[in-house]
């Protein structure tokens, strides 16, 4: 243990918000600065890597980051011993020994520290066993971002030559972008299948009892229904016969919470739940993590390091959601002992999962203190926390098959007889949640049912969804592509190549993604096959665990890449076309289908007949109803205030344009929300107030019986210019005279 000397000691860190936590627990004889991240790095106008030289690397300074560097030598120079206390993972170890080479600090009084969290007791816990840069852990984040710089600065300017300028390629947003593309074909692939289901309302022949609906099942075994002559023979079947409940199943069933968060289900269960992007989930997440101010408290690190893919929880943590359960769940909501949940095969398993640093920080104890997103986020992180560790829920289940001419049919109806852990979370889904059954009525075996209706109802088989960023997520985890620290960039960097846009909740793929897709299977089939990037994310971790040298993975990898580049620069001649995407909007002038282009600003849409016809418009979204003026569509748009520069949203007629060329033209614009209900007495759209709750639609058709006056819809009143100075006048001026 390194003690604190009359000179003090140097603590290094990322970020001010992590320096200003650690310095509330260090106290005296500490001095902690942030780094700021990385300090030096690959170059950007070059390679900065020689593969000829045994893949020599070039890391400069980065720029902008001299008065940094500066004022980190003269803290260093100062301080009898330096502590680099970046974060706990690849990235982290990277940052430290590249602040030690660049600053040159000597090994006997240098020490690497990490925090799982920012607490107290842990800080200092750290600080009071430190150790010394793991190689291992470095060379694994310089393997890495050699071979993507390698791959990226290889393959783009390939793609710049053959497409178009601006594009790139790397490892894992390539066979992100063949995951979002190999759906998109699945879906334009499909045939649909017919099938029917078939329900039957029966009820008791005793009377006064309730009816209940039942599923056809089949005889023997489960039955598909493929066809509506199938369907009516079925029904002539039972039809003839009697009903009899042939079986009666009740049981009690348990359904055990979800394990604590990992970097890929925090991900998407904040896509899902909070609807919130993974980039945006990791920024919030950070914060929680390097500190926030909390009344009473000081600055507090609320949550457990971000990037990772165990399950493990630490004594304490179990033992501190034990008490907290006990105290105000009650036993009947704790399971008897810690819930251990097991890492799935390959994870690398270096730090705890994420859960927040103290249970008894409450979500509602702090929300005051954070933003809405930290609130939102914390909660949610801290309930699956806490769920994890709670006793499993318990429900009631009914199943009753009635039987006819041998065809069975069911109802099954689930009832909460226990909350558990539910008390606190469950799980979102990226499907459908089930149907709702009603009770049933209390049956025994071989008791008489009247049937009272057959309702048969035609289906047909959906095609896959298309992705959405939780889901790709899962896809690229369970390949094994990406590790938890590149998810979110990778999503971010195929959405901001618009390789793949967002539509809604999901992600479809764009004809520049397809064609970029396309040459990549055909030119670099190992750099998007799902395997041969799973074996390369695998030999990393190989040499994280010093099982093998990183120059060797590299020089592995190098060999049969550059054969691919070679015969790819061979084998392709002239540019390559990218098909315009084409819209279902059309141009007011000339009668065409808009196309989507991407300028300054994103995408836009604009006339295919350029330069005849120069026609550009934004993209927009259509929304409910029809314009109240000329019946056409009314569509959603965006401006900007030229008073504050505020971005606000508006409603207009497909019509409104400021070409005076145009054929058909419409001055139709509101703030008022169109929604999907008519008027019930002159049938034209209804509209509502804009902003966040339930809002009442109304009727803005001066005709109308219903009509809404302006001054009845609940709009804000702004107070009247001088009503400050009715309510108190200001006091007369005195006349003091001059003096002569």
């Amino acid at each position: 243990m390194a003690a604190t000397t009359k000179n003090g000691s140097l603590v290094i860190v990322e970020s001010p918000a992590k320096a200003k936590t650690i310095t509330k627990y260090l106290g005296p004889g500490y001095e902690v600065k942030a780094s700021m991240g990385h300090i030096r790095d690959l170059p950007k106008s070059k390679i900065g890597v020689d593969v000829d030289q045994d893949f020599t690397v070039d890391y400069q300074p980065i720029a902008g980051k001299e008065d940094i560097i500066k004022d980190l030598k003269k803290a260093a120079k100062k301080s009898e011993f330096v502590y680099l206390a970046t974060d706990p993972d690849r990235e982290g170890e990277a940052i430290s020994w590249h602040l030690k080479e660049l600053l040159d600090l000597p090994d006997d009084t240098t020490f690497r520290v990490t925090f799982n969290e920012i607490t107290k007791k842990v800080v200092n816990e750290s600080i009071a066993a430190p150790r010394q840069i793991d190689m291992d852990l470095v060379n694994a984040q310089q393997a890495r971002r050699v071979l993507d710089r390698v791959v990226g600065y290889q393959i783009s300017p390939f793609l710049w030559r053959k497409i178009k300028r601006g594009l790139s390629a790397g490892r894992v947003q390539s066979v992100a972008t063949r995951l979002v593309c190999e759906r998109e074909e699945e879906i334009r692939a499909f045939q649909p299948e017919e099938y029917w289901s078939l329900d039957a309302e029966l009820e008791r022949v005793r009377p006064n009892v309730g009816k209940f609906t039942a599923q056809f099942y089949g005889k023997e075994k489960k039955q598909e229904l493929h066809s509506e002559a199938e369907v009516n023979a079925v029904m002539e079947a039972v039809k003839a016969g009697a009903f009899t409940v042939t079986g009666v199943k009740e049981q009690v069933k348990s359904r055990n919470p979800a394990p604590p968060f990992t970097t890929s289900t925090l991900q998407q269960e904040a896509s899902r739940k909070l609807n919130m992007q993974p980039r945006r989930t990791m920024s919030i997440a950070q914060q929680l993590y390097e500190g926030v101010d909390i009344t009473g408290e000081g600055t507090v690190g609320l949550i457990t390091y971000m990037r990772t893919d165990s399950l493990r929880l630490s004594d304490e943590a179990t033992a501190a959601a034990k008490t907290f359960i006990l105290g105000r769940y009650g036993k009947d909501y704790y399971p008897g002992s810690p819930r251990v949940y097991k890492a799935k095969a390959g994870a690398q398993d270096a730090h705890e999962a994420i859960r927040p640093s103290n249970v008894e920080l409450t979500p509602e104890d702090v929300k005051k203190d954070l933003t809405a997103e930290q609130y939102r986020l914390y909660k949610l992180i801290w309930s699956r926390f806490l769920a994890c560790q709670m006793a499993s829920a318990a429900y009631d289940s009914v199943t009753i098959e009635a039987t006819s001419s041998d065809y069975r049919f069911r109802a099954t109806h689930t009832a909460l007889k226990f909350a558990g852990y539910t008390a606190v979370y469950v799980e979102g889904k990226d499907e459908d949640e089930e149907e709702f059954h009603s009770p049933l009525p209390d049956l025994r075996e071989g008791e008489a049912l009247a049937l009272r209706e057959l309702t048969p109802k035609q289906h047909f088989t959906q095609p896959p969804a298309r992705y959405t960023e939780a889901s790709l997520i899962k896809a690229l985890e369970e390949k094994g592509i990406g590790r938890p620290s590149t998810y979110a960039p990778t999503i971010s960097t195929i959405e901001s190549r618009e390789y793949v846009v967002k539509e809604g909740k999901y992600l479809r793929t764009t004809p520049l993604g397809e064609t970029v897709n396309t040459v990549m299977k055909d030119k670099f089939p190992d750099i998007v096959d799902y395997d041969f990037t799973a074996q390369m994310e695998e030999q990393l971790d190989q040499v994280e665990r010093g099982e093998e040298k990183w120059k060797d993975v590299l020089h592995g990898f190098y060999g049969g890449f550059s054969q691919e580049l070679e015969k790819a620069e061979k084998d392709t001649s002239g540019r390559i076309k990218v098909p315009d995407e084409v819209s279902e909007e059309i141009c007011p002038l000339c009668g065409r289908n808009l196309v989507f282009k991407s300028g300054r600003f994103g995408r836009f849409l604009a006339c295919p007949g350029w330069p005849e016809c120069e026609h550009t418009q934004p993209i927009v979204e259509q929304m409910p109803g029809k314009c109240p003026k000329c019946g056409g569509r009314l569509l959603k748009r965006s401006g900007t205030s030229k008073k504050n520069s505020k971005p606000y949203t508006y409603y207009a007629c497909e019509f409104v344009t400021r070409r005076e060329d145009a054929p058909r033209q419409c001055d139709f614009m509101t703030f008022d929300v169109p929604v999907a209900d008519n008027c019930p007495q002159c049938g034209q759209t209804m509209f509502k107030l804009s902003g966040k709750g339930a809002r009442k639609p109304f009727c803005i058709n001066e005709k109308c019986p219903n009509f809404l006056p302006e001054d009845k819809r609940g709009y804000y009143k702004k107070k009247e210019e001088g009503a400050a100075e009715k309510k108190k006048a200001p006091a007369k001026k005195k006349t003091v005279a001059k003096k002569k």
